[in-house]
């Protein structure tokens, strides 16, 4: 038989395997470098033999192997002292260690029941998206806060930073194969490059409710009272009704007073947009810088004037007396103020015309949750958006919707002692008396799992003592001990750590 070339392109696979091959390799590497050796007129020296690890590496793609990528490629060569990363996630970002998790998902749980409870059906979307999803909605200016990259495939994509667009690219996608109206949720992280303020992240889950296909007041209505389900869900309704009724209510302000206010004034339509991007800002610049870029827009004295004294009313009747009762949003707003009644959450709500939402992108009323002492920003924040769909090529259609943060309600429940205690609870600690017995204590703790229970198994041969503190750190309610007399007569010892109270049960009586 001839001899074939002698071949080192040996791969590990497995880290724990390299204990028993790196010696292997760095043996064959020295004798090679001290006395190569020849087969078939080939010599190897530990150049070609690292030359021929590297090669394999390089040659076995991760993608074709199906494995994890980083099992594939050879490790950095560390010399000297390798410096410790950087521990903290990205800033702007958070981890979620267990009691963060806890509080995470009982704050999902509360989202998702109040969604429920109003026949919302659940979707989600990609975190990632075309970028031009939310370029056309909110303009080129919105790239500066973008995660945005080309991928290997020359598209421009991006980190969601909010969840609206998706959603109405999935109900264009359906078209209609969905019947309408849609009550739709979801509950999505997001991801927004900006400049961070108590309760605002670079990263933030948010929890959506949207309803398609219904233009009348009472979708903005049934949203609302969702909002305020849920606030007392967790805890804000007695604070407020404790101390201050309006301390955390919701705001409104109608789109379509801004109109009929320009309207008075013949602003022509086309400045409308250039108008409501200036308004915004009322609560960021001072008040005279936003007069004067009003007028440099070419809004009148006068309409500036009576545009701001629109802007402070806090009451219908006020808003009334200045715009008459005949036009179409106060009789939106009156409309809604009266289902306000009948949804029973009337003293959550007032006008307040200062609020200023989004005013280029919904169409109809906003409404805003927020701290009344102002110490944190809008808790929430949702309107109407009947001219969202068009934006993206499709047929309009009546939309209202809205968008409730994490991290801000969040901020607010701490603010207000109102975080609930969500400690770790634990059915029953399954524990070992000899290390022979882990395999019955395997057992123990597979049938009560079987019957629903949740069960810490001690997994090393530890003294009772620190079995007790552990115990005790999770609350856990029992504890059983496996020892070496009881299994040999079918029993095993339970403790209730509550009250002290031991006896003995046989296994498959475990509740």
């Amino acid at each position: 038989m001839p001899a074939t070339p002698f071949s080192c392109s040996y791969l590990i696979h497995q880290p724990r395997f390299n204990s028993y091959f790196n010696p292997l390799f760095r043996s064959l590497t020295y004798h090679l470098s001290t006395s190569p050796p020849s087969f078939n007129g080939i010599k190897f020296t530990a150049a070609r033999v690292h030359s021929s690890l590297s090669t394999a590496a390089e040659t076995e793609s991760p993608s074709g192997g199906g494995g994890r990528s980083g099992a594939l490629s050879p490790g950095p060569v560390v010399t000297g002292e390798v410096q410790r990363i950087d521990v903290n996630p990205p800033k702007g970002t958070r981890d979620f260690p267990p009691e963060e998790m806890r509080l995470r998902n009982w704050l999902f749980n509360n989202f998702k029941e109040v969604s429920r409870l109003y026949g919302f059906e659940e979707v989600d979307f990609p975190v990632l998206e075309n970028e031009a999803l939310f370029t056309r909605k909110a303009g080129e200016e919105i790239k500066d806060q973008l995660y945005c990259f080309e991928d290997r495939g020359n598209r421009r994509v991006a980190l969601r930073p909010e969840l609206t667009p998706s959603l109405a690219r999935l109900v264009i996608q359906k078209g209609k194969s969905v019947p309408l109206p849609l009550k739709w949720f979801t509950v999505g992280q997001c991801w927004r490059y900006e400049r961070m303020t108590r309760g605002r992240r670079r990263e933030h889950y948010q929890w959506n409710m949207d309803i398609i296909g219904v233009p009348g007041v009472m979708a903005e209505a049934e949203l609302i009272s969702s909002i305020v389900t849920l606030f007392k869900r967790i805890g804000i309704k007695e604070y407020c009704l404790g101390f201050v009724v309006a301390l955390h209510c919701c705001s409104f302000l109608a789109f379509q007073v801004l109109q009929e206010v320009l309207k008075c004034y013949s602003i022509p339509e086309s400045l409308f947009g250039k108008v409501c991007i200036i308004i915004d800002k009322i609560e960021k610049i001072p008040v005279d810088e936003v007069k004067k870029e009003l007028m440099a827009a070419g809004v009148s004295q006068e309409a500036v004037q009576q545009l701001l004294q629109v802007l402070s009313v806090k009451s219908l009747t006020e808003l009334e007396e200045k715009l008459g009762s005949s036009g179409e949003a106060i009789s939106d707003l009156k409309q809604l103020f009266s289902l306000a009644e009948k949804f029973g959450y009337s003293e959550w709500i007032q006008f307040d015309a200062s609020v200023v939402r989004g005013l280029a992108y919904y169409t109809g009323i906003v409404f805003e949750g927020f701290d009344r002492e102002g110490k944190l920003r809008a808790i929430c924040g949702g309107g109407r958006y009947d001219r969202l769909f068009s934006t993206f090529g499709a047929d309009d259609i009546p939309a209202c919707g809205f968008g409730f943060g994490d991290a801000v309600v969040v901020e607010l429940l701490r603010e207000k002692g109102l975080l609930p205690d969500l400690s770790l609870q634990l059915d029953y600690i399954v524990c070992a008396l000899d290390e022979d017995l882990q395999g019955p204590a395997a057992m123990v703790a597979h049938v009560l799992r079987e019957k629903g229970q949740s069960v810490d198994l001690v997994l090393e041969s530890k003294p009772l003592k620190w079995v007790f503190k552990r115990a005790a750190r999770n609350n856990a309610q029992r504890l059983v001990l496996v020892g070496s007399s009881e299994w040999q007569r079918g029993v095993v010892g339970v403790k209730i750590l509550a009250t002290g109270e031991q006896y003995e049960v046989k296994l498959d009586e475990l509740m």
